[in-house]
């Protein structure tokens, strides 16, 4: 019997749409969840970080002209200045010595910072090493305290008339150790920054080690190594990534040097108002009162930052792929 198309009912045509219309529904919505979940990240991202940059590089092509005494209203009038701020800034003496300190700083800082947060990370990981927890929180602790008050902690230890150490150093015949002089103030500042920050690297190289497999280092010993060729041959090779990433987070870091020299300028005259590229910057806003050029400062050092750091990348990725 074969039957008629006007004879079959019209539900069973629509049934199969109304099951497809919820589908069609949970796609769009499923379409739009990841939208949702990005919405606070993405509303705080834009309006803390690519507003202020955006607002830094437009005050940094702009320049206040004052007239007369500049008193009264009319008198100073805001003009667009192009990229003059950004010549003057690399033709500033105080900015060219504070790049070449920071620069200086972290030649020889760095290096010495991530070696001794290695050799803590290799200490904590090896097997034989008791209150594992007790050292690791004590290594990690000097991180927890913010930067002003570690270099107030410090000064103490700086100053030759509360000093300890230079007392002890006095008693024992090298004379008056002064930390804080012309050519020690930069050292006894990096000596700050890395007692706050090796503890810090060293917990990302920990947790680097503590991801690479046990049966690793059990086959190593299978084979007569011993723990020091373990941790040479295995362990650090396993761990570069942790090493190239604390390198990058430093070199940031180091040209972003401010809150050490900013409070150990209370208590020396060796450290300047224009000592590092931030400090320049911090002066011209709020004691030059040219936040114009401060901006063009703060553009400069952020671009900066970026060659330095991608440059670094790119060399380490150069190096791994010619290995």
């Amino acid at each position: 019997m074969v039957l008629d198309r006007q004879q079959i009912p019209a539900t069973s045509a629509a049934a199969p749409a109304s099951r497809l219309a919820p589908r069609a529904r949970r796609r769009r919505r499923a379409g739009w969840a990841p939208a949702a979940f990005l919405a606070p990240f993405g509303t705080a991202f834009i309006a803390f970080f690519l507003l202020p940059i955006g607002y830094a590089i437009y005050q940094s092509l702009l320049r206040v002209h004052v007239s007369g005494l500049g008193l009264g209203p009319g008198s100073s009038t805001t003009q667009f200045a192009g990229l003059a701020n950004y010549a003057q800034v690399f033709t500033d003496p105080a900015f060219v010595a504070g790049v070449a300190r920071v620069l200086l700083f972290g030649v020889v800082q760095i290096p010495v910072m991530l070696i001794f947060a290695t050799i803590l990370a290799l200490l904590l990981d090896s097997v034989t090493v008791r209150f594992r927890r007790f050292f690791r929180l004590a290594f990690f602790l000097p991180y927890g305290i913010p930067g002003v008050i570690a270099a107030i902690l410090w000064s103490f230890l700086y100053l030759p008339g509360l000093s300890p150490v230079v007392a002890a150093l006095q008693h024992a015949g090298f004379g008056t150790v002064s930390f804080l002089g012309t050519n020690t103030a930069l050292w006894s500042i990096a000596n700050i920054v890395t007692w706050e920050y090796t503890g810090y690297n060293m917990l990302i190289i920990y947790a680097a080690l503590q991801a690479i497999p046990a049966d690793l280092y059990e086959a190593g010993r299978l084979d007569g190594a011993t723990e020091w060729k373990i941790a040479t041959r295995i362990k650090l090779p396993m761990v570069t990534g942790a090493l190239v990433l604390t390198a990058v987070f430093s070199i940031i870091g180091t040209l972003q040097l401010f809150s050490e020299p900013q409070v150990l300028r209370a208590i020396t005259s060796n450290i300047s108002s224009t000592y590092t590229p931030n400090l320049l910057a911090y002066t011209q806003a709020f004691t030059a009162n040219n936040p114009n050029y401060a901006a063009a400062i703060a553009v400069v050092l952020a671009v900066g930052t970026f060659i330095l750091s991608f440059g670094f990348l790119r060399l380490v990725q150069r190096r791994g792929m010619a290995a």
